[in-house]
């Protein structure tokens, strides 16, 4: 019986293990000559992909953002409007005080909150890329006086932080100055995209919406193109509210380039292209995803019929064969690419051709797929069984 109630408790264990999300881990920091707590969350299926790599996020005060983040990450990525996160919340509940200090007189950072800085940055990063599967694209996401403490991370050299979330900030008085002393501009010179986050609300004293509409619009005025400057403003009467509602605001903003296009994204970048340009647009998009993010996503089929009017419209359809090239390159079990190949032909009159790639297409479809039939017209339509 006692054998049988151990061997119980083990695969209890085990499968208790394997199955959570979440893990608590007491990391020992030299810097800090101190043990934290930290959780990380890791993201369904990550067991199962041993080659895919996710985007980090490091969460200050896990007491009261941990939570929230991780619920709207889940989210995001299940309506496939960002990417799965692995998301690290450090415990400050007991150290908050220490961790962001500055000198009201000059802004810097207090001898604790540099190590605290410097354990962020040396350390837990460390720790979370050397054990666990990381793509480039990193976050930092804080609140109030932490949000601060976040824009220090902007003076460093190498410039390894892809997304500064800021959520209700408290700015000390020398935010500018600060600013001014890191050399934004050196963002340029990177090829990279990043992303600064920062919320406003009704809900702060005028004081601090004073201080935070400043920086959003001195930043805004650098017009750095791959440093993207988010400055929200959320109308409510609540502080809390605002912290809750700015998180799902910021993902929106952050991994908008990880959406499908949207109607704006359309309108605003597609619209007016010509075929070629489109298509690069298309291709370079994805391109981004995957350096950024980790993800190969491959191509979306929503995304092919997005730009699909221009190709086949403008230029006399002349780009429908570099249009199936990209698409084989990029989605090669797709039989889209092969579609296309099939249209081009067959608008110049060359039917064999067009036959042989609708053909191809059709073989590589499910004949449980809606649209089989349909594509299988276009066989029939040439004469070919």
């Amino acid at each position: 019986m006692i054998k049988k109630s151990l061997t119980l408790i083990f695969t209890l264990f085990c499968f208790w293990g394997f199955s959570q999300k979440t893990i608590q881990k007491n990391l020992e920091s030299d810097i800090l000559e101190a043990t934290r707590n930290i959780r990380i969350f890791i993201p369904e299926g990550y067991e199962k992909d041993s080659i895919k790599n996710y985007p980090l996020a490091i969460v200050f005060d896990e007491e009261d953002l941990f939570d929230i983040y991780v619920s709207n990450s889940i989210l995001f990525a299940k309506k496939d409007k960002a990417p799965k996160q692995i998301v690290v919340g450090l415990s400050m509940e007991e150290t908050r005080g220490k961790d962001i200090s500055f000198d009201i007189n000059s802004g810097k950072l207090t001898l604790s909150a540099n190590n605290f800085y410097e354990f962020v940055r040396d350390e837990v990063l460390f720790y979370m890329e050397s054990n666990f599967r990381t793509s480039p694209f990193i976050s930092l996401v804080g609140h109030g006086y932490s949000a601060n403490l976040i824009t220090h991370f902007l003076q460093e050299n190498t410039a390894f932080i892809n997304s500064f979330i800021c959520i209700n900030p408290s700015f000390s008085d020398f935010i500018g100055r600060e600013f001014a002393s890191y050399n934004l501009l050196k963002f340029r010179k990177e090829d990279n995209t990043f992303y600064f986050y920062s919320s406003n609300s009704n809900s702060f004293p005028v004081t601090k919406q004073k201080k935070i509409d400043q920086v959003q619009q001195g930043l805004s005025a650098l017009q750095i193109k791959n440093f993207n400057v988010i400055n929200d403003v959320i109308n409510t009467s609540n502080s809390v509210s605002a912290l809750g509602e700015a998180i799902p605001r910021a993902l929106t903003k952050v991994f908008e380039v990880y959406s499908g296009i949207s109607k704006e994204e359309y309108e605003k970048n597609i619209k007016e292209l010509a075929p070629l340009d489109a298509i690069s647009y298309l291709e370079n998009k994805y391109l981004e995803i995957e350096f950024l993010f980790g993800s190969n996503l491959g191509i979306r089929e929503r995304d092919i019929y997005a730009i699909e009017n221009i190709i086949i419209e403008k230029e006399n359809g002349d780009r429908l064969l570099d249009f199936g090239i990209m698409i084989l390159k990029l989605f090669p079990s797709s039989p889209l690419g092969n579609y296309y190949h099939g249209k081009y032909y067959e608008t110049g009159k060359m039917y064999k051709k067009a036959l042989k790639h609708y053909k191809i297409g059709y073989g590589k479809m499910d004949p449980s797929d809606p649209n089989a039939d349909a594509f299988y017209e276009n066989i029939l339509r040439l004469g070919g069984l």
